[in-house]
This record gives C-alpha cells, structure tokens and sequence, in this order.
C-alpha cells in the first residue's frame, strides 16, 4: 500500500503543477490575450457570420443547434458506412436504436457504448463521425463554462461572449494541441495509427493445453488470430483529453493498442484530469481572484483523494472468499493479493483502482479494468463519483460549471443561516438562479432513479440483466448514472445493446446534458445583467477551509441523500452478503 500511497501522491502533485500552467494559458485563450492561430480562426469567423455578443438564449439556442446537427450527422453516418471508404472489414450499417443511442452519446460527450466498436464501425465512421464529435463535445463543455465565468464577470452587459468562438477556440487552442502531443506519445509507446486490413497471424503453436480449476484437463486448436488495427492513436487522444471515454476496441483502455503499459496508463490518467483540473485556476484568473480557483480545486482534490483510496483499499483487500487459496501467483507476491478478477496484470490492482477513481471522477468512461468484477465496495465508489453530479474534476467543463452550482448552492445555505442575502463573486442570487440550480441538481437524479426503477420491474429492461439480486440491481443503476451524468463507463454485465436500454439510456444521456447546459446558462445570463457588489465586512467570503468544510458537506450530503436508498439496495447490501 506504500507503494500506491506515493504513486498516488505524485500523480496529484504532477497533475497540480501542469493545471496551475495549463489554468494561465486558458485564461490568456479566453481574455483574448493569445492568438497564434488567428490566421486560422479569421476564415472561420468569416464562414460562420455571425461573431458578435450573445444574450443567454441566443448562446443556447446556438449549442443546441449545433449538439442536434452533430447528432443528425452520425446517426446517418452509421447507417451508410457500408457504401463508404476506409471500411476493409466491409461493415455495413448499424440498427436504428443502435445508431441513435451513439450518435447522441458521442455528441454529448458521453460516449457509451452499447456495442463491439472494432466489429461494428468502420476506420472512417471511427474518424471522422465518432472521433470528430470528441472534440465538437468537449468544446461544447468549454465552451458553456466561459460563459457562465463571463456571467459572474459581467456588470449589467446582459450578453455572455459568441457561442462560435468560444467552440473554435476550445479547439484549437486547448484541445488540438493537448492531443497532438498525448497522440504522438501514445504512438511511441506502442499505440498503432494506420489504415491496414485487420491482420491474420498463424500461431506458432496452435495446440493449447490448459487444466481447469476442478483437474479437467482441455485441449484447444487454434490456426489463426485476428488483429485488429486502425487510426487508434488519434481517437485514443482525445478520447482522455476530452474526457469523452469511447474506446477504438470492445476491451477500452484495458486493450494493450489503447494502453500498452504502465506508462501510457499513467499519462492517460493524467490527460483525463488535466483540463477539469486547470479549469479552476482559469476561472480563478478570469474572475479576478486566484483564491476562487485553489479552493474549488482544492475541494475536488480532498474528495478524489479520499475516494480513490476508498476504491484502492476495497480491491486490495480482496474476495474474502479466495483470499486464503493464494490464487493471485506472482501478483500476489508483488501486492500481498487483492482482487485481480478483471484486472490486467500489467496495472495490478492499484493501477486498476487508481484508473477506476479517475474516470468516474471526470466525465471520461474510459476503462482499464472490468468495473463488474470490482468488489462491492470498490464499485459503489465509481457509483458514487458519479452521482455527486461528475463535479469531482468532472467532464471538461462540465466538471467545473457543475462544482460552481454548488457552490451558489452553499452560499444560498449560508446565506440563510445568517440572515443575508446571498452572493457569490460580487453577485446576489436570487430566486430566478436558485430556481434554475434546483432544475440543475434535480434532473439528473430524477433520470437515475426513475431510469433504474422502471427497468427492473418490466420485462425489457430485466431481460438484459444477467446477474440476479443485488448486484444486477447494482449494473442497471450504473448505467442510468452513467448514462445520466455524461460518463460512459459501465459495469458490463448488462445486455445494453437492445431496443429498449438503447433507446432508454439515449433519452437519459440527451437529458441529462441539456437538462443541466440550458439552466446554466440562464444562469449564466442572469448574473451578466446584474450589478456588482463591494465586498464588505459582511460578505461571506468563498475561499478558505471555511467555505471549503461547506462545500464539501453540501456536495455529500445532497449526493447522499438522494442515492443512498439506491445504493444501500445495490453495492452495500452485496457487500454485507459477500463478508458476513
């Protein structure tokens, strides 16, 4: 456990020096202080038309046009595969539920995957619908954070900054550059980027002898193996960057051509948390006050921190039931045991638990590891990072807009314990954004428990369960909080690639997003029209271990609350079964 202690401090450490630098150069981005690529951006602006300052509804109606375009484009995409290049499988077209459920996930960021992506998507829908759309998805996450920042910013301008350019320079300046450098990366560590056919490869040894646990002895024969191969490097990229979470193959980021080794799966964490992490630090430069953006990094910090360990110690402790037959071999030598079920030898059982923490801590989805296999206790974290509403570092913007809910949330709290009228960063909240911050906290837990209810007690959603009793419970509710809160990952026990979960987690996925980005930025529009306070001797200040204790709570106790019910029928019941 030393050893994870210290890996897991230095991933933090590591992870805070590059946001602190990262957090400058967004800031610079956004205050229109860097532009290197304007000889690009001019035409763009050119084409699109329209670059001048928008009121909340027009900046809305922008993103929702866009996300709907980009959901249009790779449902038709899917379907007509078949007839275009780059496609040396020779796949043809997708179903219809299937194809919706994708395109609506890849556009919001989501990125669930109900399907086998190398048996079912050829090299150029891969490209440039699927891969395409991680970036447009990401940007979409960037840019409905600067406007909310612009909204606290604003003193009665009413207008919140150019949906198109806050899209083109999401791109270019922030998400491009960080890929091509984790791309480059990944390719000279063994991630392929080519175009060949899937390859055939005799075996130099097709006889395999194997004995099974009870003496039997089995003999199979094997000619070939098929390799799959493809653009990996590029989707692999910006899939972590992004934190969008689609795999190029079925196994994620647990495929050695997605992750290779212990160094790729290090550098794939870090590029996950990399721009929720340095987003604080540019809010808190674009707001006028650094202190804003340590505390709410900080928060988010502590909480991580503490949960990562959680789900670590969970799966080092292991299966209770195989712990004394010593069944581990030499991972067992190395990490005195723990629950190697579903976990690659190459990360162990720190690496996995340390992965699983990261991409459910951020909106990512990306695995390296069978989440259905973990103990538990080590699954009800994955569960319950998520259900604190993805504001744990959270998705690329998203993470960030979400934790600042809360934070206006805790203020209106405290606000009520001392008698005054709450304010955050100069700026009173009222009844109209506290209406909206309600809309925002509710609607994603509404989506989870109404999803998960209706789907174990009618006969579509129980025939895709595979696993009875508390932990199929624990695999349909994963994937409605996943679904809902724009994450992807699952537990993978459950048949999600039917009719009904297709259509069902794509109406989750779609309302969940836009549910919460339409609130926000009438939030957003709200605060740009009002005044700015002076801060004085009464004003609550929103930095410091104080406001940190509230946030924290606030974010905990509203997660608690809703989801325990759920989680006490699911991961803690398992528990208490497994180790009685």
């Amino acid at each position: 456990m030393i050893i994870a202690y210290i890996d897991l401090a230095l991933f933090i450490v590591v992870l805070t020096i590059i946001s602190i630098v990262l957090g400058c150069y967004i800031a610079l981005v956004f205050n229109g202080n860097i532009g290197y690529l304007s000889f690009i951006e001019r035409p763009l602006y050119k084409l699109i038309g329209n670059t001048g300052e928008m009121k909340w509804g027009q900046y809305a109606t922008g993103i929702m046009l866009f996300n709907i375009i980009g959901i249009i484009f790779v449902f038709i995409f899917q379907l007509i595969q078949g007839a275009l290049p780059l496609n040396p499988q020779h796949l043809g077209a997708t179903t219809l539920d299937l194809a919706l459920n994708t395109a609506i996930s890849f556009v919001s960021n989501t990125n669930w995957q109900s399907y086998t992506p190398e048996a079912t998507l050829s090299y150029l829908t891969q490209m440039l619908a699927l891969a395409v759309q991680n970036f447009l998805s990401a940007a979409t996450g960037i840019a409905v954070l600067i406007a909310l920042i612009r909204g606290f910013v604003a003193v009665e301008k009413g207008t919140i900054g150019n949906v198109w350019q806050d899209l083109v320079k999401s791109t270019l300046y922030i998400l491009l550059p960080l890929s091509l450098v984790l791309g480059f990366g990944l390719v000279k560590l063994g991630v392929p980027q080519n175009f060949k056919n899937y390859q055939d490869v005799q075996l130099i040894n097709p006889q395999i002898v194997s004995t099974t646990v009870d003496g039997k002895v089995t003999t199979k024969i094997y000619t070939t193996q098929t390799i799959p191969m493809g653009p990996v490097a590029s989707q692999e990229a910006i899939k972590m960057v992004g934190t969008n979470g689609g795999g190029f193959f079925n196994a994620n980021s647990a495929h050695p051509y997605e992750n290779p080794n212990a160094i790729s799966n290090w550098l794939e964490m870090l590029a996950i948390l990399l721009i929720p992490g340095s987003l604080c630090f540019a809010f808190g430069r674009m707001v006028g006050d650094k202190r804003q953006g340590y505390t709410l990094y900080a928060v988010m910090t502590i909480v991580f921190i503490i949960l990562a360990i959680g789900v670590m110690l969970a799966e080092f402790n292991g299966n209770p039931a195989f712990n004394h037959l010593s069944i581990d071999g030499f991972m067992n030598l190395l990490q005195s045991g723990g629950n190697m079920e579903g976990k690659e030898v190459r990360f162990g059982v720190f690496g996995s638990g340390l992965f699983a923490a990261v991409t459910t801590a951020a909106s990512c989805g990306a695995v390296n590891a069978m989440h259905d296999s973990l103990m538990p206790l080590g699954g009800l974290v994955p569960l319950f990072l998520m259900q604190l509403s993805e504001v744990i570092y959270g998705g690329v913007g998203s993470g960030l807009y979400g934790m600042l809910i809360f934070a206006v949330l805790s203020v209106f709290i405290a606000g009520l314990m001392i008698g005054r009228t709450p304010e955050y960063l100069g700026k009173k909240i009222e009844s109209f954004e506290m209406k909206m911050v309600a809309l925002v906290i509710l609607v994603v837990p509404l989506l989870v428990l109404l999803g998960t209810a209706i789907s174990v007690v009618i006969a579509p959603g129980l025939a895709g369960m595979s696993n009875p009793s508390a932990h199929g419970l624990s695999e349909v509710l994963y994937a409605f909080t996943s679904a809902a809160n724009n994450n992807g990952s699952a537990f993978a026990g459950l048949n999600a690639n039917t009719p009904y979960y297709n259509l069902m987690l794509g109406f989750t996925i779609f309302v969940g997003r836009y549910g919460v980005i339409i609130p926000i930025l009438a939030i957003a529009g709200s605060l740009a029209t009002k005044k700015r306070l002076n801060v004085t001797s009464g004003t609550m200040p929103t930095h410091g271990l104080l406001f940190s204790g509230i946030l924290i709570g606030v974010i905990i106790i509203v997660g608690a609350l809703t989801y325990v019910p759920a989680l006490a029928l699911g991961p803690i019941v398992e528990h208490l079964i497994l180790f009685k």
